[in-house]
């Protein structure tokens, strides 16, 4: 048995690796080079968003873009709309400037430093980290929630997130091997994501076992400690269904810039802290002048990063002069029977559904 203050070899975890390692659609099999391009549109899809998620995403985007020169060249639009459900949009915008600026000012390479893809548009500390290690075998320290946790257990780091987090960095980075530092990386979050999970770790499994601080002291399951969450925040605003004769319903793209900026929307109301009356929200609606709006029961609820949002939906059906004057570059109506292909975020989706679950 190793003494108890040994640090956990990285040899050891790359041998389970090797043997356990998940075959995931972006990564490189043994013994073949990683393809940059796949390495980086993985690791911006996974940000804040889990495995299963992001891999019907992944591979529609690689089978329509399958090079980083096809994404630059693609509309804005189309990259929002394929992007549309995965939530956290700016991501998306921000890839497709990435791309651009790879093809543009790189030629469509990537470049192999963490300084150098700091340097591009969306790529922050951890992504640098993640493409230099993973594509390019740097000595790159790559540190998400799973290896967090991982190194919070194997070194019994009671102190709570998030001021943790430099601490657990710097243990990480005295750990990641100047060779294999991608597989390594990997092996690290392989081990988060199936050994050394949130809840009832598989202790008896892991191949750092016996050097586990945390194992010793009967705490694994404990760790990492969070700090209290603070209450959500509440907004609240009203959505407006708008249905012409022949059955299309408006839709609207919201701002470049902002929360879900560039997608498509059902319009509403601003967002605030207090609920509208339906008196309040009609004039906020797209067409000037009175309509027979009516109400739908219930609502919708959506939870953002920093707050939750309640929705309820107004129903209004528009005569063709008041429609044909619905008409503007981001303004568009779209056959109710195809509102499921127009690329709506995932709460803008939540307010289809309700609407048309209630037969409008």
């Amino acid at each position: 048995m190793p003494p108890r203050n040994a640090a956990p070899p990285a040899r050891t975890l790359l041998a389970w690796y090797d043997r356990h390692r998940r075959h995931l659609p972006w990564r490189a099999a043994p013994g073949v080079t990683a393809d940059p391009y796949a390495v980086w549109l993985s690791e911006i899809m996974l940000q804040q968003t889990t495995v299963a998620a992001v891999k019907p995403y992944f591979e529609t985007f690689l089978r329509r873009w399958p090079t980083v020169d096809s994404l630059a060249a693609a509309a804005s639009a189309d990259v929002m709309a394929a992007w549309a459900g995965l939530g956290y949009y700016a991501r998306a915008r921000n890839l497709h400037a990435c791309a651009k600026a790879v093809t543009e000012t790189h030629g469509g390479v990537f470049p192999d430093t963490e300084e150098g893809l700091r340097a591009l548009p969306g790529i922050g500390p951890y992504t640098a980290a993640a493409v230099a290690a993973i594509a390019f075998d740097r000595k790159a320290t790559v540190v998400d929630g799973n290896v967090e946790r991982v190194m919070a257990r194997i070194f019994a780091v009671t102190e709570p997130l998030p001021k943790s987090k430099p601490r657990l960095h710097e243990l990480a980075a005295s750990l990641t091997p100047a060779r294999r530092a991608g597989d390594y990386a990997q092996a690290v979050m392989d081990l988060g994501a199936t050994i050394c999970t949130p809840k009832s770790p598989a202790c008896a499994l892991c191949p750092w076992m016996e050097v586990c601080a945390a194992r010793r002291q009967g705490i694994a399951a404990d760790l990492p400690k969070k700090a209290a969450k603070i209450a959500t925040p509440v907004r609240h605003g009203v959505a407006f269904w708008m249905v012409r004769d022949d059955g299309a319903v408006l839709l609207r793209r919201r701002p470049p810039r902002g929360l879900l900026g560039g997608m498509m929307e059902i319009p509403s109301t601003p967002w605030r802290a207090t609920p509208w009356t339906t008196t309040e929200a009609a004039p906020a609606s797209p067409t000037p002048g009175k309509l027979r709006w009516r109400l739908l029961p219930g609502g919708i609820s959506h939870t953002f990063t920093h707050f939750r949002l309640e929705l309820q939906i107004m129903v209004a059906d528009l005569p063709p002069r008041r429609a044909a004057a619905l008409a503007g570059d981001d303004l568009s109506w779209v056959d109710m029977a195809k509102i499921g292909d127009a690329g709506l975020p995932s709460v803008m989706a939540k307010v289809a559904r309700h609407a048309l679950a209630h037969g409008v």
